[in-house]
């Protein structure tokens, strides 16, 4: 299938619209992530460790806030990996989301975090789909 140029000033309209979604997700799910990552390490915004499962500690034999700084680590890179490569990196974002949601569902008492994180994941899959390139890793 080849894509045409827009003919008509509704089709025109509609690839606007659709590049300005795509710049305002691709804004907020490189920003938001690099945000988070680094206030894993100074715990400004919140103590994150309480969001995590004691069963994650349990896993891996480290303490808590350790375990923060590797997610921080992870989220930073999420974030400029949606920044360059937006159709890799809002899977990277969705599959990280679903991570944490796991992880809430598990801890329990967080509900509307994680409902809020699968709205957060809906929001990266629309990224994906609208991220121009053919492959996934455009």
């Amino acid at each position: 299938m080849t894509t045409r140029a827009a003919h008509t000033p509704a089709q025109a309209q509609d690839q606007r619209g659709e590049h300005q979604a795509f710049l305002l997700l691709r804004t907020v799910f490189t920003v938001a992530p690099i945000v988070f990552g680094l206030d894993k390490f100074t715990n400004l915004l919140v103590d994150w460790t309480i969001y995590l499962a004691p069963v994650a500690t349990s896993i891996v034999p480290l303490p808590a806030q350790t375990i923060m700084y590797v997610v921080g680590v992870v989220e930073v890179i999420a974030g400029i990996a949606v920044a360059v490569r937006p159709r890799f990196g809002s899977l990277l974002v969705a599959v990280w989301l679903l991570g944490i949601i796991v992880n809430l569902l598990v801890l329990g008492g967080f509900y509307d975090v994680a409902l809020r994180d699968f709205g957060l994941l809906v929001g990266a899959l629309a990224l994906n789909r609208l991220s121009p390139g053919t492959g996934i890793f455009r």
